[in-house]
C-alpha cells in the first residue's frame, strides 16, 4: 500500500503537499481521455455546443418585444413595460460558449491528509483537469477561491490561454499558506458567487464540505435556480472510512492528544461523528439537484473525475460506497 500511494503521488507531482505550474500543465494531455459529453440534463460534460435547460437565460440580450402567453415571466422587461404601459419581455441570443466556474475551498481543513496528497493538492489537480477539459470542449473556464483573508475571483475565459490564466493562480490559491487561513463558510462563498455568476453558468464545487448549515441549503437552492451545479467532495480515507482500532497521537499544530479506539463501541462512535461531519453531503447536494461524487486523497484525479462524468446513478453509488457506512 505504501508503494502504491507513493507511485500515485509521484504521478501527480514532486510533492504531496504542494503543486507547481508544471504539475498542472501536465494534465493537458490526460484531459483528452475525458468524455466531452455527459448523460444528464444539459447533455454535455463541461462541453460547448450543448442544449441547456436554461435556454434563454445567461445569454446576450438581443431586444425587447411584447409579452406573449407562455413567455418566462423571469424575462420580463419591467422598464419598457412601465414606460409603454404594455407588457414586454426580453429576448436573448444564446451564447456559443458556456461559462464554467470552479469554486475552490482553501479553508484549514483542506490542508490535511494521512495518505496520498493533501486535499488542497487534490483539488488543484482536479481543477487543472477540469480547466483543460473545459477549454478543449470550446467552453470558458473561470475560478473562485474562498477561505482566507482575501477573496479570489477569475472571470471565465476560453482557449489554452484561458486555462493557463486559471492554472497560474491555482498554485498560489491551493498551496499551503504561510499562516493559518481564516475560515469562510461555503454558504458565504456561494452567496458571493451567486451575485457574480451569469445565469446558465456551470458551477463545479471542489471542497470537503466540512461545515454545513441551513444557510448552505438556502444558498444552494438560490444558485440552482439559474445555474447547473456539480460538486466533488474531497476526503482523506480516514474521513471516509474511519480509523481501525488502536491508539493515535493527534495534534492541531499547537496541542497534542492521544485518540483511543479500544473497542467496537469506540469505532461505532467514530462512524457516527464522521457521518455527521461528511456523510450527509451527497444527499444534501442531490436534494438540491446537484450532481455529486467523492474523490479520496489517494485517488488518481483522472479516475475520480471520470466517476463524476458518468451517469448520476453510478456516481451516487460510488459515493455511497466510499462514505462512512459504505461497503468498501
Amino acid at each position: 500500500m505504501a508503494k502504491q500511494n507513493a507511485s500515485r503521488t509521484a504521478g501527480l507531482g514532486a510533492s504531496p503537499v504542494q503543486v507547481t505550474i508544471a504539475d498542472l500543465v501536465r494534465w493537458q494531455a490526460r484531459a483528452n481521455k475525458l468524455p466531452t459529453r455527459r448523460q444528464f440534463r444539459a447533455r454535455a460534460a463541461l462541453a460547448g455546443q450543448h442544449q441547456s435547460r436554461f435556454r434563454g437565460r445567461g445569454v446576450d440580450y438581443l431586444e425587447s418585444r411584447h409579452y406573449l402567453p407562455g413567455d418566462d415571466i423571469r424575462n420580463m422587461d419591467w422598464r419598457v413595460t412601465a414606460r409603454t404601459g404594455r407588457a414586454h419581455t426580453k429576448v436573448f441570443q444564446e451564447e456559443r460558449e458556456r461559462p464554467v466556474v470552479l469554486l475552490l475551498d482553501r479553508n484549514p481543513s483542506m490542508y490535511f491528509a494521512t495518505r496520498g496528497v493533501l486535499k488542497s493538492v487534490m483539488a488543484a489537480h482536479l481543477a487543472a483537469l477540469l480547466a483543460w477539459s473545459t477549454v478543449r470542449s470550446g467552453d470558458r473556464i473561470g475560478g473562485f477561491a474562498f477561505g482566507g483573508e482575501q477573496h479570489h475571483e477569475l472571470e471565465p475565459a476560453g482557449g489554452r490561454r484561458g486555462a493557463m490564466r486559471l492554472i497560474k493562480p491555482l498554485v498560489e490559491w491551493m498551496n499551503p499558506p504561510s499562516q493559518k487561513p481564516e475560515r469562510e463558510t461555503l454558504a458565504t462563498a456561494l452567496g458571493r458567487l451567486r451575485r457574480v455568476a451569469r445565469p446558465g453558468t456551470l458551477v463545479v464545487i471542489l471542497s470537503d464540505f466540512y461545515h454545513q448549515d441551513e444557510e448552505l441549503e438556502r444558498q444552494l437552492s438560490r444558485l440552482r435556480q439559474h445555474n447547473d451545479v456539480m460538486a466533488c467532495q474531497i476526503l482523506d480515507p480516514i474521513e471516509a472510512r474511519g480509523l481501525p482500532l488502536g491508539s493515535y497521537p493527534v495534534t492541531d499544530g499547537e496541542q497534542q492528544q492521544i485518540l483511543q479506539l479500544r473497542n467496537q463501541h469506540d469505532f461505532q462512535r467514530q462512524q457516527v461523528q464522521l457521518q455527521a461531519a461528511y456523510g450527509r453531503t451527497p444527499e444534501l447536494l442531490r436534494r438540491h439537484g446537484c450532481r455529486t461524487w467523492v474523490a479520496l486523497t489517494t485517488d488518481d484525479p483522472l479516475d475520480a473525475l471520470w466517476r463524476g462524468t458518468q451517469n448520476q446513478a453510478a456516481a451516487a453509488h460510488t459515493a455511497s460506497q466510499q462514505l462512512p457506512g459504505g461497503s468498501e
